[in-house]
């Protein structure tokens, strides 16, 4: 169920293969940032992070403090994913949310957006194929409109101006990793059930 004030929603997603339990699982991380995704996972699953991508500057430097053993693997479209293959049990990745917040302009998943950078996210996990996926996100996923191949046309899910149901970013993200034989579930948590 959907509770007001939520403030994040992360999509986790198994395919039918399980992480292996001879070591610990390694994780590719994706729009990285400060690291605090691959450091909760790394606390709650005992995984390694064994590479991050982030190209901003300040980023950057505490990811190389933090993980100094991973390297940063910079732009997201500039990754060749078949060379990871085999490399990483987990991907894991907050895809930019400037274009879902509530607090942005609201342009949504769509067409040359950054939030459209999911994309690539989808592109890493079609080719390597990990046990898990974690994907975060801002509340306004579920109400930030998206584009998808899921729909034969532009706004073939409805039409906004008369009532009707559009794909929202959450959907696509979940259609997405459907498509890719993915089992998925998602969770809303505000900082505060987080102690924060």
């Amino acid at each position: 169920t959907v509770r007001p004030g939520l403030s994040a929603w992360a999509a986790r997603a198994r395919p039918r293969k399980r992480l292996s339990a001879r070591r610990r699982p390694r994780i590719l991380s994706l729009f990285s940032g400060y690291g605090g995704l691959d450091l909760a996972l790394q606390d709650v699953l005992g995984a390694a992070t064994a590479y991050v991508a982030d190209i901003e500057p300040g980023p950057r430097k505490v990811l190389a403090h933090r993980f100094p053993n991973a390297p940063n693997l910079g732009d997201v479209t500039k990754i060749d994913w078949a060379a990871l293959r085999g490399q990483v049990d987990i991907i894991a990745g907050g895809s930019p949310c400037q274009d879902l917040s509530h607090a942005g302009k609201r342009a949504g998943m769509t067409d040359g957006t950054r939030s459209n950078l999911w994309v690539q996210m989808r592109e890493a996990i079609a080719t390597i194929r990990p046990g898990l996926v974690v994907w975060e996100n801002v509340r306004g996923a579920l109400s930030a409109t998206a584009d998808s191949d899921l729909e034969w046309c532009p706004g073939c899910m409805g039409d906004p101006r008369h009532g009707g149901p559009v794909l929202r970013a959450l959907g696509r993200v979940l259609g997405d990793l459907a498509d890719l034989g993915f089992d998925a579930e998602w969770h809303g948590l505000r900082v505060s059930d987080l102690g924060g």
